[in-house]
């Protein structure tokens, strides 16, 4: 279906209900190319403003994606602030966790993907290397990415290369900021998964953060016991206000703690967030002998253990395990299309960790203060709507 050839669609709502979607609220496909948009772009790093561009035209198999909603990543900040885009390509979109309506799509492109709504998965994989071929694409060697080396999503429309990328929603009633945050909540699934977490196992996640609660979340829908450690007494209080029970390690000894919980044993599965030695080296020492340790958060400058935790993974034989984003293929799971799922038949929660929203004009602004710590989050969400 091309835009203007109808101005309303049936879809079948959550109660099982027709449902109109009001299309005339679009552009005719002409008249998106030919208008122009906002959109946060870096031209430098420090230097992140709102511009007015082109709203881009999709060609071949590409589609015209309307952002309903846009998540600033942990990621963003250094790469605003101090690191720059991947390849050093200026000026650029930022913006990689994010989801939407297509609006418009190219000669090459299916027709009747126009209205359709779900989330963006932003790697585009080379498709030629070992990694792609074995359908590992975020193991790709020579990869693409929306949002750090291609056009993201902040901004109001997104070029999206084809519908290989597009996981669709639905249940029409799933929120736009919901679908942005698949990205962030696909990645805490992985981890979850890479831990083989099963229902009755004991769960130690390091780091209450937008991912570590939604990994605690995953692990609990998997039927895990879980706690979280964290040592900002914000983000802990937080935290237990959603739903989680929350070990203050900074108040209180995180080992002992864990060893009560578990009566001496020790948990079957640590997933360390936070990127740090001290993280690391409290996940190694909590966990019992044969268990696993999944290494999830980025690295911070500091990434050293102590000798005694070294030797602690030798004698009791633990399994550790890195994970890099998610796994993008059905077999044996497409854990992008799993998470739409979930959050299309509300088994997963994401909004509630949403503390900040903001328009395209305010996020340069919202950004420098999450960079200079004058402004606590949990997750910041761009959406059209916000003031």
């Amino acid at each position: 279906m091309r835009e203007g050839d109808c101005e309303r669609a049936t879809t079948t709502s959550k109660d099982g209900n027709d449902a109109h979607m009001d299309f005339s609220r679009y552009l005719s496909p002409s008249a998106y190319h030919e208008g122009t948009m906002k959109a946060c772009r870096l031209h430098r790093i420090g230097e992140f403003t709102t511009d007015t561009v082109s709203i881009p035209k999709p060609v071949g198999e590409q589609l015209l994606l309307k952002v309903e909603g846009c998540g600033v990543c942990g990621s963003d900040i250094p790469r605003i602030f101090k690191l720059g885009t991947s390849k050093q390509r200026y000026p650029l979109t930022i913006g990689h966790e994010f989801g939407g309506t297509i609006v418009e799509v190219g000669e090459d492109a299916d027709k009747n993907l126009v209205g359709k709504r779900g989330a963006i998965f932003p790697c585009i994989p080379c498709r030629k290397c070992d990694a792609c071929l074995s359908a590992n694409y975020a193991m790709c060697e020579d990869y693409d990415y929306l949002g750090s080396r291609s056009d993201g999503g902040f901004a109001e429309y997104c070029l999206v290369p084809s519908a290989w990328h597009f996981v669709p929603s639905t249940n029409p009633d799933t929120p736009g900021e919901a679908l942005a945050m698949t990205e962030p909540c696909t990645v805490a699934q992985h981890a979850v998964r890479k831990g083989g977490v099963t229902a009755g196992m004991n769960v130690l996640i390091m780091g209450a953060g937008p991912i570590g609660i939604m990994a605690a979340r995953w692990a609990k829908l998997f039927g895990a016991s879980v706690v979280l450690s964290e040592i900002v007494e914000e983000k802990c209080e937080f935290a237990r206000a959603h739903g989680c029970e929350v070990i203050d390690s900074k108040e209180v000894d995180l080992v002992e703690r864990v060893r009560e919980l578990t009566h001496g044993r020790g948990v079957d599965v640590a997933i360390e967030g936070t990127g740090s030695g001290s993280g690391l080296g409290q996940a190694i020492e909590c966990t019992r002998t044969f268990g696993t340790v999944v290494m999830m958060g980025n690295p911070a400058s500091d990434t050293t253990i102590k000798l005694a935790q070294h030797s602690q993974i030798l004698r009791k034989e633990l399994s550790l395990k890195g994970i890099w984003n998610s796994h993008y293929a059905d077999t044996p799971i497409n854990e992008w299309h799993y998470t739409v799922r979930m959050l299309d038949e509300g088994k997963m929660k994401v909004t509630d960790l949403i503390t900040h929203r903001s328009s395209l004009d305010g996020l340069p602004a919202l950004c420098s203060g999450i960079n200079d710590h004058s402004i606590l989050i949990c997750k910041v969400m761009y959406v059209p709507e916000a003031e």
